[in-house]
């Protein structure tokens, strides 16, 4: 069954499941809600716990061994199984194994990245789901992310003003874990108490942490303040310009693609069936949106920029090539920018 990360805490108090499935790229709310299941378990006896990293070299035959010694000489004990992608041909029968017989003195915990809709189909995940739980982790932004800010200042006895929240959630973009600290810190400095502005500003350090999606994506959304921030954060973190480009225009060819297959009669939909590419449900959102809101020409114009900025990285044109990648960046947001030249 599935589960929001918001539900858990109410399925934990009701019972603990055989089997839980918590998956999700941001690690601050995946690493927490694994504690809350292994605290949940640990309370109702389930003391022991046995983790098992299944990397390249993992020999499933371990797991196999575990789940069968438990009814003659183990106590109750946690599974941990960690997986740092989907599980490999050996490794999915064994998992379909263990849900078709699962021990009754034992809680089988799976955690590992993201899984897609395809992901969630596979034989060994609907397996497993009917004998548990499923909790996908989310990375939090806009308003869900403000949201979360708030609750957690909450918890420590401290109150800011949604303009406060604002300045944090600003600083701490895409780290949740940096987000956490920034509120501890607070909280010694200051104690239970309400948050100026002021005081938000002083005492928060910029900890947005971006990659170079997220650039794509905020311009591609036409988010411009966003992306001038991001593309900022990934200059002072010494990311390459040329890694830069390459995200871009990755996915202004694609918008090119997709823009003139609209303009001769396709549908969206159809014109990303035409892709031969596998392109992801969030990179798909952006580029809709990117699609839906400029033109061919516009979105030609973007590539040429591209071009331009691919010139200044290779010395072959003056100029900074950073300032070509927020030109980019306007030009996607459909902000007029001057100087293109043909190629």
């Amino acid at each position: 069954m599935k589960l929001s990360l918001e539900q858990l805490p109410v399925a934990l108090g009701k019972s603990i499941a055989p089997v839980y499935i918590i998956s999700g790229d941001e690690p601050l709310q995946l690493n927490e809600a694994l504690d809350a299941v292994r605290k949940a378990a640990a309370d109702r006896g389930f003391i022991d716990r046995e983790v098992f990293y299944a990397d390249g070299g993992f020999n499933w035959v371990r797991l196999v061994e575990a789940c069968g010694s438990f009814s003659l000489f183990g106590e109750p004990r946690v599974l941990d199984l960690r997986l740092p992608g989907k599980p490999d041909k050996e490794g999915a029968a064994v998992l379909e194994g263990y849900a078709k017989r699962p021990p009754d003195d034992a809680v089988l915990i799976v955690s590992l990245p993201k899984l897609t809709a395809t992901d969630q189909k596979a034989a060994w995940f609907q397996a497993l789901e009917k004998k548990g739980l499923f909790i996908q982790v989310w990375p939090l932004s806009g308003p869900a992310l403000m949201a979360w800010l708030d609750k957690r200042m909450v918890a420590k006895n401290m109150l800011a003003d949604r303009s406060g929240l604002a300045i944090l959630a600003a600083r701490v973009e895409g780290n949740l874990l940096a987000a956490a600290q920034e509120i501890e810190k607070l909280h010694i400095l200051y104690g239970a108490t309400r948050i100026s502005d002021d005081r938000m500003r002083k005492a928060v350090a910029d900890s947005a942490r971006y990659d170079v999606y997220d650039l794509a994506e905020a311009a591609l959304q036409g988010q411009i303040t966003r992306a001038h921030r991001v593309l900022l954060g990934l200059r002072g973190e010494g990311i390459a310009n040329a890694v830069v480009l390459w995200a871009l225009a990755r996915d202004i060819r694609l918008l090119c693609k997709l823009s003139h297959l609209m303009e001769n009669g396709e549908s969206l939909d159809a014109a990303f069936a035409r892709q031969k590419e596998k392109v992801w449900d969030k990179r798909k959102s952006s580029l809709a949106n990117a699609a839906q809101r400029l033109t061919l020409a516009q979105a030609h114009r973007a590539l040429l920029l591209c071009a331009k900025a691919d010139r200044m990285i290779k010395g072959m044109e003056s100029g900074d090539a950073w300032e070509a990648l927020l030109d980019v960046c306007l030009s996607l947001g459909g902000t007029p920018v001057s100087g293109i030249v043909a190629v």
